[in-house]
């Protein structure tokens, strides 16, 4: 009887000892989020070939692993404007440290040149070895991260001399959702403009810029902006220089949606002048 006894206690003992294994890994994790969005372009469209996300927890050229979960696809940067945002991956993480993080691109990347040519974006490294981004964040257990990958799709696309060819050569800015805050509104224009170019400089560091571009009814939402005070200017195209762009200031908190308190600003069309007006 006392063997029997001895038999059950065990597997009690080896029972209570898996559920506090399974408890543990449960309570290990940190729930985490990537999210696309673009500073905007003056293409019609620029489609990147996301084939998975990764991350090293080390700084060296080896440990990579894929995130798992995440959205592969065909992405048009341009579709990520105006408070529209992509979730490529919704996936649980081990704790700790993470150094870098990496897309890895297809080969399938294209741009489409306003009136309507589509070209190929040659992008080999990124092919073969991901597009590797400076990371240096801790996850804590039980806590939700969101992180946006601000793809800066005019920045990021090299016209190779007069040869017709493109390169992707992208230009990526990696913020916290949870240690950053964003800008919102809603912008009326005049007849004519379908949208507005939207770029915030930090106005004590004007290397510091975030940009968007409003939809087709005037929204615009600027994610991950770093906590300051910014200039936030109004563009009917970045390269159009005869139509002068209009800028007014705002402050930005920590994980704090800036959201702008009714202003009008007066913004000049090549034929009529109208207003912005922010709700």
């Amino acid at each position: 009887m006392k063997t029997k006894h001895f038999i059950r206690m065990g597997l009690v003992f080896m029972a209570l000892m898996v559920l506090q294994a399974c408890s543990n890994d449960t309570t290990q994790m940190a729930k985490v989020q990537f999210k696309l969005v673009d500073a905007p372009g003056d293409y019609e469209e620029v489609n990147i070939d996301l084939r998975d996300v990764m991350i090293n927890r080390s700084s060296e050229d080896s440990g990579w692993e894929s995130v798992g979960n995440v959205k592969t696809g065909i992405y048009n940067l341009l579709d990520y404007v105006g408070g529209v945002e992509a979730l490529i991956a919704d996936t649980e993480l081990p704790a700790g440290e993470i150094k870098q993080v990496r897309l890895l691109l297809g080969p399938n990347n294209t741009l489409k040149l306003k009136g309507g040519e589509i070209v190929n974006l040659d992008t080999p490294s990124a092919q073969q070895s991901g597009l590797k981004l400076q990371f240096n964040t801790v996850l804590t257990a039980g806590i939700t991260y969101t992180f946006i990958l601000d793809f800066d799709a005019g920045k990021s696309v090299v016209k190779a001399g007069n040869s017709g060819k493109y390169n992707l050569k992208p230009v990526i800015r990696v913020t916290t959702e949870a240690l950053s805050g964003a800008i919102s509104g809603k912008a009326t224009f005049p007849t004519g403009v379908t949208a507005l170019r939207v770029l915030a400089t930090d106005t004590a560091d004007p290397l510091k810029t975030y940009g968007t571009q409003t939809d087709e009814v005037g929204n615009f939402l600027i994610k991950g902006v770093l906590p300051g005070t910014y200039n936030l200017t109004f563009y009917k195209s970045m390269l159009d220089t005869s139509v002068p762009p209009v800028s007014i200031e705002v402050i930005v908190l920590v994980n704090t949606p800036t959201n702008l308190n009714p202003v009008v600003v007066t913004i000049s069309n090549v034929t009529s002048v109208g207003t912005i007006t922010f709700q």
